[in-house]
This record gives C-alpha cells, sequence and structure tokens, in this order.
C-alpha cells in the first residue's frame, strides 16, 4: 500500500513539473500620452498633450498585490495660448519639460488575478506610490531654447526673493488606475492612467508674482534686453509690473500620464507550493 502511495506521489509530481508555472518577478515596458495641470493648464485640459514612455519591475506578492519600481520619462508643455481666459490670452508665458522619475509603488487588484488561469486572467487595479523626479523648464525665444531655471524670472537671483528658489528635482506621489489582461504564456497587456500630486509649484517656472523690468536690467545700455527681461513678462502689454499676480502659489503642479504596457514573467517548472 505505501509503495503504490508513493508511485502516485511521484506521477502527480512529475505531472506538475511538466507543467509551466511563472516566476513572481515580472518586466516590461510602457508607451503613450502626457499632460500638465498648473499655472498654465488650470482648467485640465488637453490641448498641449506630450509623450511618454517608461520601463518598470513588478514583484508578484499575491494574486491581488503586486510592488512596483518604475523608471518613466514624460515630455509635458504649457501655453497660455491655448487658454480662452482673457488673463492668460494677455500673459502670453509658455514652457516645456523633459521629467525623468523613479518610482516605488503597489498594484491592489480588483479580482484575483492568475497568469495560466482562464478564469482569473484580467483584472482593473489601483495603483498608488511615491517618486523622486528630475525637471528643468524651458521656452523658446527666436528659435532658441531658453532654460527658465536659471534666468530668476520670479526674482529667485536675489537675496529679497529667496522663498521662491527651487532646484531642479522634487517629489510626487502617484496615483492610478489600470487594466491588465494576460494575453498567452506569461505575457499580460496594460493600460495605466496615473497622476501625480508634486510638491513643487515650477514644473512651468510660474507659481507667484512679477518683480518688475527693472530687476532684469542690464547695467550698460543696450537695445537688446537680456532673454530674462524678455521672458520674465512676455505680455503684449506690459502687464508684468511689481507685484502683479503671475501664478497661483497655493497649489502645486500635477503631470498625469496614459501607457498602454507590455509585460513578460519567465517560466519556472517545478512541483507546486500547495501539492
Amino acid at each position: 500500500m505505501k509503495k503504490i502511495f508513493f508511485l502516485f506521489a511521484l506521477f502527480v509530481c512529475f505531472h506538475a513539473k511538466s507543467q509551466v508555472f511563472f516566476r513572481k518577478s515580472e518586466f516590461g515596458l510602457g508607451v503613450g500620452g502626457s499632460n500638465y495641470f498648473g499655472d498654465l493648464n488650470p482648467d485640465v485640459k488637453f490641448t498641449s498633450a506630450g509623450y511618454s514612455g517608461s520601463i518598470f519591475y513588478k514583484y508578484n506578492i499575491t494574486k491581488y498585490i503586486a510592488l512596483k519600481l518604475n523608471s518613466s520619462f514624460a515630455h509635458i508643455a504649457g501655453d497660455d495660448k491655448n487658454s480662452s481666459n482673457p488673463y492668460q490670452l494677455e500673459r502670453n508665458l509658455n514652457f516645456q519639460n523633459n521629467i525623468f522619475e523613479l518610482a516605488f509603488g503597489t498594484e491592489f487588484h480588483f479580482f484575483e488575478y492568475k497568469i495560466g488561469d482562464f478564469e482569473h486572467r484580467y483584472t482593473p487595479y489601483l495603483t498608488l506610490g511615491i517618486a523622486r523626479f528630475w525637471y528643468d523648464p524651458y521656452t523658446t525665444l527666436e528659435g532658441k531654447n531658453y532654460f527658465l531655471r536659471p534666468l530668476g524670472t520670479e526674482g529667485q537671483n536675489y537675496e529679497s526673493y529667496k522663498s521662491r528658489r527651487y532646484t531642479n528635482r522634487s517629489t510626487s506621489y502617484p496615483i492610478g488606475l489600470g487594466f491588465k489582461y494576460w494575453l498567452a504564456k506569461g505575457i499580460t497587456l496594460s493600460m495605466e492612467i496615473t497622476n501625480r500630486l508634486t510638491r513643487t509649484d515650477y514644473i512651468d517656472d510660474v507659481s507667484t508674482t512679477y518683480v518688475g523690468i527693472d530687476k532684469f536690467q542690464d547695467n550698460q545700455p543696450t537695445p537688446y534686453p537680456i532673454p530674462a527681461a524678455i521672458l520674465q513678462d512676455r505680455s503684449l502689454n506690459n502687464l508684468g509690473s511689481v507685484g502683479k499676480q503671475r501664478g497661483i502659489s497655493t497649489t502645486t503642479d500635477q503631470y498625469m500620464t496614459m501607457q498602454f504596457g507590455f509585460s513578460f514573467r519567465l517560466p519556472t517548472y517545478r512541483c507546486p507550493d500547495d501539492f
């Protein structure tokens, strides 16, 4: 009787080993669009949508929870010309920004998700995390790009306005929704929309008030104002008098990505853990 049970156990384990199971580690990439929300786009419009891409690693703890390490790039932009607000049209500011991000987060599946199980091959999910990102806003003047942070367009280069200074890096809190579907073998397709709540109001280089064009004049008389003098106030009718509102400092900037993802999990041949 013991011999029969032993042979049966060997047969079951050998059969299980002949099946394909998949590792908990998952590797993938995503491509899609991006958008910015802030002082130059307060009405959540998508008129200046950009592009984005990412590579990621996931560790699937259970059928409902996965950890995710993500490295991404997003090109965003904003332009007052796209607004219907009279003040923004007069202000006439614009910017572009290339954002590089490193994020860590968690995915929470709404349904049981299991690679290789046809009854549990898809699920919507929620993602939450924390990220560190690098950015450097710039604009174009007469065909030439100028990075705005070194120019101190809101007086940052003066000691009296040092509270307005900002670095080229900050922290954000990604919050997103997605949907995933395993296509074949260990391959998963996904679609994810993620918004980042940032801790900076200077992704667009606009936040507080004008400090006056006299702060940007050269000591030597010249008919060609230095770039900062032009770029701090691009209004058509010299809007930028001292203390006049340039941006809204009570809210921070945000940026969003929508990406289609492709990921895979490598196979492993083993007897199931619950044997």
